[in-house]
């Protein structure tokens, strides 16, 4: 099992497009769809773009900010890496990190993973319904976190209390409605524990 794609619901989902492809560029793995489901304060999610380098965070951020992008945590060095966190116009938060605090040549776009992290109500729980569909566990603390290999998917999934997320994004936990995102991958729809859609990655956006 493998994440392949993100779909994005948005009021205006050419937007968001356009938005995503000038702060991210083209080639992430995203669609975009119209939705007006209501959706209040924190998603219950944020995306990760890892980056080789300090220099590349600041390359990313500077043009997602010119782009539209409201900047949740500005970007600084902290004893984990360098990074900050932003919010898109439609509400989704990205975060843009590295592990390295040194820049080791020239400032470059290349992303080298990206990684979808839910804030579970029970991480356990939620884990255990992703091994049940296929997923391989990589990392594992306890109650705390869980990290599934990619499975030659694009996207890296991703387990986090809920709290501890809304923390990491820098929003306070508080929020309801739809997530406004839907994870494409797999044969078959499902909704996890936490209320995330999956549906096939053949459905058209």
């Amino acid at each position: 099992m493998n994440i392949e794609s993100l779909t994005i619901e948005a009021a205006d989902p050419a937007a968001a497009r356009d938005f995503h492809a000038a702060a991210f560029g083209p080639d992430l793995p995203l669609r975009f769809r119209t939705s007006d489901t209501p959706t209040e304060g924190f998603r219950g999610f944020h995306i990760s773009l890892t980056m080789a380098q300090p220099a590349d965070v600041d390359a990313i951020a500077a043009t997602a900010i010119a782009a539209g992008a409201e900047v949740v945590k500005p970007v600084t060095k902290s004893f984990w890496g360098y990074g900050g966190v932003l919010r898109a116009p439609d509400g989704t938060i990205w975060k843009v990190v590295s592990a390295s605090k040194k820049d080791k040549g020239p400032a470059s776009r290349a992303i080298e993973g990206i990684v979808l992290l839910i804030g579970a109500e029970d991480v356990l729980a939620s884990k255990a319904h992703y091994v049940e569909r296929g997923f391989r566990v990589a990392k594992s603390f306890g109650r705390k976190y869980v990290e599934f290999e990619p499975a030659g998917g694009r996207v890296t999934l991703g387990l986090l209390g809920r709290k501890a997320l809304a923390k990491d994004a820098g929003v306070p936990m508080a929020g309801s409605g739809s997530h406004r995102i839907v994870l494409n991958g797999g044969g078959s729809a499902v909704t996890d524990p936490d209320g995330f859609a999956w549906e096939p990655a053949s459905v058209t956006a």
